[in-house]
């Protein structure tokens, strides 16, 4: 790909690059790659592959959980949660409306598990109303023509709310609703890490009302690839089946689990850095003629923009714009604009895309910015 530097006076190429479309672009730092390099090995299937058993092991510990299980994806692993907790086909679970199990996970605990999401309305802040959750289950006296409400799945942080931080309370009220009705609660912690720092709270703690949780290692935390979910014994043992059975074993991972290791001990202390560079651009955004951010939902790493009515410019034009000057960010739909950090990005990666976007969407340079 060519990439340019903008010029008053001609188009100069240039090598610069600042990858936001997500946290998942991040290369492996050297300590991951030498750790790799060097991992202990075995067969991950058959349970005897060290530093996948470490990893396991040191993740159960950190989110306060009796085991763990490695599984190559978020998706894989939330799918996982699902049918281990909702194991008749016809379960139901409860989940937000704009969760990323019910919008971004290709349908797979329909086609896959049969079973039935029945979706109650996300807020704002990535929340759903309690009363709204607990009438959304159904009467199990009327069972000949309902589904089986078996599960809540909730989602920290949550991205499609703009990486927004569910409370440590709220979680905890809904744990004490699920054992009101003999519910289980899974919660969908790509970016649990992230809730954690934002919000001042250990994650174990974050995490204690709920039976299972996934955990990305390759968003925030920045490894290569892989979420560990983790829960009590008994449902990790069904958990490895089921990993078996959609093609998750993948025999020596010890290489893999090597780097999110390094991952957990270099980059969660990172991760608060992460959080202020995004307000940092947040805030810049909103100072744009044509451009609108609410800063105060700005919560962790991930920053919405939307692109104000009247403004001469769609938010597909913006990123093809900004690709030509090394800036990689996503369209939201034609007037909305995601923008994620990641450890990679540098406080002088901020100036220089606040001023490639102003340039593109009003002609002028940043004031701060290196152009």
């Amino acid at each position: 790909m060519m990439l340019y530097k903008m010029s008053s006076d001609s188009v100069n190429m240039v090598t610069r690059r600042v990858d936001l479309r997500s946290d998942t672009v991040t290369k492996p730092t050297e300590a991951m790659r030498a750790a790799m390099a060097k991992a202990e090995v075995d067969d991950d299937v058959l349970g005897n592959d060290p530093t996948a058993l470490c990893l396991e092991t040191e993740m159960a510990r950190i989110l306060g959980k009796e085991a763990g299980l490695f599984v190559p994806s978020g998706t894989m692993g939330n799918l996982i949660s699902v049918l281990v907790h909702c194991n008749v086909r016809g379960s139901e679970v409860i989940l937000g409306d704009n969760s990323h199990i019910h919008i971004y996970e290709n349908g797979g605990i329909s086609t896959i598990g049969g079973v039935h999401p029945r979706t109650v309305k996300n807020n704002k802040d990535g929340t759903m109303d309690i009363n709204l959750i607990e009438a959304a289950i159904r009467d199990p006296e009327f069972e000949i023509c309902y589904p089986t409400t078996t599960l809540i799945c909730l989602e920290n942080s949550h991205a499609n709310s703009g990486g927004r931080c569910l409370p440590v309370d709220y979680i905890n009220k809904v744990g004490e609703l699920a054992n009101k009705h003999g519910l289980k609660l899974h919660i969908d912690g790509a970016r649990i890490f992230n809730a954690s720092v934002a919000l001042g709270v250990p994650v174990h703690r974050l995490v204690q009302a709920a039976d299972s949780v996934s955990a990305c290692l390759s968003k925030g935390l920045g490894a290569p690839a892989g979420t560990v979910i983790v829960g009590s014994k008994s449902f990790i043992a069904k958990a490895k089946i089921l990993r078996k059975t959609l093609g998750g074993g993948m025999r020596q991972v010890g290489v893999l689990c090597a780097a999110a290791l390094v991952a957990l001990q270099e980059n969660v202390a990172k991760l608060e850095g992460d959080h202020k560079k995004a307000k940092v651009l947040a805030e810049g955004l909103n100072k744009i003629k044509g451009l609108k951010v609410d800063v105060t939902s700005v919560e962790t790493n991930i920053v919405y923009c939307d692109i104000l009515e009247g403004t001469n410019i769609t938010a597909p034009k913006i990123c093809m714009a900004l690709e030509e000057l090394g800036i990689l960010v996503m369209p939201e739909g034609l007037s909305r604009i995601r923008i994620v950090f990641h450890h990679q990005i540098s406080e002088s990666d901020v100036q220089y895309t606040l001023s490639c976007i102003q340039h593109v969407v009003t002609g002028t340079p940043h004031e701060n910015g290196d152009t």
